[in-house]
């Protein structure tokens, strides 16, 4: 694989292979932009996370199957008033919502046909707020379904004092859709504006600042394109993978640009051919480059192996996008700064015979630091990291997706109003199916009612309807407490469990099946806690054998699986307690742990693996001691810069009014933040120091 690497970009670093580098990339680039379809065409707001074989799924089919004149995709509507709002106002709403010809409605309770006694369940105790149910056709696209509820608020216009939010599944739908919509162009500009500010800043050169963004852009451009076909051939393109992967695709690209100019500036020290000088620095960048991007790409492949949806779609998106990126790193971003040559760098422009290295620098401090106390080095970050690791202990998990969004969001608003004065347990009932071989008579569907009633914080069980000759029987059970919160989930996963004790208790011979969101969160948290044990697990071995093949050692690799796999956790554990003390974040996603874990672990590998790369070729002509003193102050710069710029792309997230990608980016951010400082600085070059002897 090295001589591979090593004829590739020796061709590059040529005049006429630079020429065709840059041409070929910039056809493929007009091509894929002029032929490829449109990735926007195949976005959708979510995936369907959980697999069909999960408990909830097979009873929700078993629901539709039974009952599919109740099928349909939900909306709540929420009305609030200042006044008391009486059945006739909603009564009046309901002809109004039937006699408008809005596409895709399918039906909505008939308030004004039913008896006053069973009215009082859509009204608050003081009637100011109300609600509705209404259906749309399950098949509609979230476009058709905005277009929809649009026209139910136009109608409401006509009533006074009186305002409209539509929550639920068809409300939620669309507010992500807008949330992400509005998302996008917000995202790429920060990010580029950020980077920019801060190559400018950092390297105090124009050129050094637009090479790697022009390369950023070009990558972006094929990226895309690239994912349209995708998209085209039936992968569904998640609008949160997608503003994940644009961060991804910036900060990696950005990453390897300043790794490469960076050997490249030190080569134009010595030689005065600028083809020469990037033909050596690629010589010894060229493999840890493209392998820094190749531990990331292993990391995103093992998605596949994940049962949530939401993971198994981030494979495909980011081996596309890392596929391109490692290609680029050793192909386009060579041959860009090939052709500015010296010019890239000024004002300071680098010459043959410079000093490549100076001895009072930061980094060159922190290099003969650590050589001299190792042991203090190790132990101080040891302590630090350990502490913050055991913030862990204290993580507490938020299931309800809609408090991920902004507050002033309509679904949201319409959501807090209904929870605020109605039954917490109406929220979101569990529809629980019994399915058996013989009709149940009254007294056995009231005996299996009472026998649901008894199971833990249940407030309310009803019988709803029954099929198949009365061999099937719908219940909706409620609980006491919110519907999405860990107390009622716990609640029904221990009822799932001993259902059949259930069934047998009251002499049946039958299954039960439970659908509804609480059921659905029991599955969705059984599967994600197996897919962090999976992913975890698989995507440490994977990498950790990579690193033994790049290394040549088993050692090294030790030390550098082990100080990433430590980082995490105190990024993790450090990350909520700063989010709950600046931002007053005490909950986060249980999707944040794995996706914090993968990019972590993926991309921090990478400065350990710059580190070491550079270690091992100065161990050549040196001792351990003097080779790790070398390595810190030769990389120590462009790892710092490197990791700075990649935590503030990460920290863009933040600008997002999403509170799962707010946390995520926080937390990622505060990770590489530690791993390019601390780790990388300190506790990996310590360890080396402590372990490795000299021949």
């Amino acid at each position: 694989m090295k001589n591979i690497l090593k004829s590739l970009t020796d061709r590059v670093a040529t005049k006429k292979g630079m020429w065709i580098t840059l041409a070929i990339w910039l056809v493929a680039t007009v091509l894929l932009s002029m032929f490829a379809p449109n990735p926007k065409n195949y976005e959708v707001p979510s995936i369907a996370a959980l697999p069909e074989d999960k408990q909830s799924v097979i009873a929700e089919n078993k629901v539709d199957k039974y009952f599919s004149e109740d099928d349909g995709l939900l909306a709540l509507l929420v009305f609030e008033s200042e006044e008391k709002i009486d059945q006739s106002q909603l009564s009046g709403i309901v002809e109004d919502i039937r006699n408008e010809d809005i596409e895709g409605f399918k039906g909505i309770v008939p308030i004004g046909n039913l008896p006053p006694q069973a009215t009082g369940e859509f009204f608050s105790e003081d009637q100011t707020t109300a609600f509705l149910p209404m259906t749309y056709e399950s098949d509609l696209e979230t476009d058709e379904i905005k277009a929809a509820n649009q026209q139910v608020y136009s109608l409401l216009e006509g009533y006074e004092g009186v305002k409209l939010y539509i929550t639920g599944p068809a409300g939620i739908a669309v507010d992500s859709l807008d949330l992400f919509a509005q998302a996008d162009l917000v995202l790429i500009f920060s990010t580029i504006g950020i980077i920019l500010v801060l190559l400018v800043v950092i390297y105090r050169s124009p050129l050094l600042a637009l090479i790697p963004l022009l390369a950023a852009g070009i990558v972006y451009q094929v990226i895309n394109q690239s994912l349209g076909i995708l998209g085209a051939g039936g992968l569904d393109l998640s609008q949160q993978t997608i503003s994940i992967m644009s961060i991804l695709l910036f900060a990696a690209v950005i990453d390897y640009s300043l790794f490469v100019f960076s050997r490249y500036r030190e080569e134009l020290k010595e030689h005065e051919n600028k083809f020469e000088s990037m033909k050596l620095a690629m010589r010894q960048t060229g493999m840890p480059v493209f392998f820094s991007g190749g531990t990331v790409l292993a990391a995103m492949l093992v998605l596949f192996f994940a049962e949530s949806g939401d993971y198994q779609n981030f494979a495909p998106t980011f081996a596309t996008a890392l596929a391109v990126i490692m290609l680029a790193s050793i192909t386009l971003v060579p041959a860009l700064f090939t052709l500015f040559g010296r010019k890239a760098f000024w004002p300071k422009i680098p010459k043959a015979g410079d000093e490549k290295l100076k001895s009072n620098s930061f980094w060159s401090k922190v290099g003969r630091g650590v050589v001299k106390r190792p042991i203090v080095s190790v132990v101080l970050v040891g302590v630090f990291l350990i502490i913050s690791a055991l913030n862990m202990f204290n993580l507490e998990y938020e299931f309800n997706t809609l408090n991920s969004f902004p507050e002033d969001m309509p679904s949201r608003e319409g959501y807090e109003i209904l929870e605020n004065n109605f039954d917490a347990g109406e929220l979101a009932p569990t529809t629980v199916l019994y399915e058996g071989n013989k009709a149940l008579d009254e007294e056995q569907i009231d005996s299996l009612r009472q026998e649901l009633a008894n199971e833990a914080l249940v407030n309310e069980v009803r019988m709803d309807s029954t099929a198949k000759d009365g061999a099937v029987v719908s219940y909706t059970l409620t609980y006491s407490k919110n519907p999405y919160e860990t107390p009622s989930i716990d609640a029904l996963e221990t009822t799932i469990d001993h259902s059949e004790e259930i069934v047998s208790n009251t002499g049946l011979e039958g299954e039960l099946y439970f659908a509804g969101e609480t059921a659905r969160i029991v599955d969705d948290r059984q599967t994600n806690n197996r897919d962090i044990l999976v992913i975890v697990t698989l995507e440490t071995i994977l990498i950790f054998v990579m690193l033994v093949f790049l290394t040549r050692s088993f050692k090294m690799p030790l030390y550098m699986m082990g100080t990433i796999l430590v980082s995490f956790l105190a990024a993790l554990g450090a990350g909520m307690f700063l989010t709950e003390l600046l931002f007053d974040i005490g909950t986060i996603s249980n999707r944040v742990p794995l996706y914090a874990f993968v990019f972590l672990v993926a991309l921090g590998i990478d400065y350990n693996i710059i580190l070491v790369s550079r270690f091992q070729e100065e161990r050549e002509k040196h001792s351990v001691k003097k080779a790790v003193e070398l390595a810190v102050a030769n990389t120590g710069g462009v790892i710092s810069s490197a990791g700075l710029i990649l935590a503030a792309t990460f920290a863009v997230l933040m600008t997002q009014p999403i509170q799962l990608l707010f946390v995520f980016g926080f937390i990622v951010a505060v990770g590489i933040l530690i791993d390019t400082f601390i780790i990388r600085g300190i506790l990996l070059p310590g360890m080396i120091v402590l372990f490795e002897k000299d021949k």
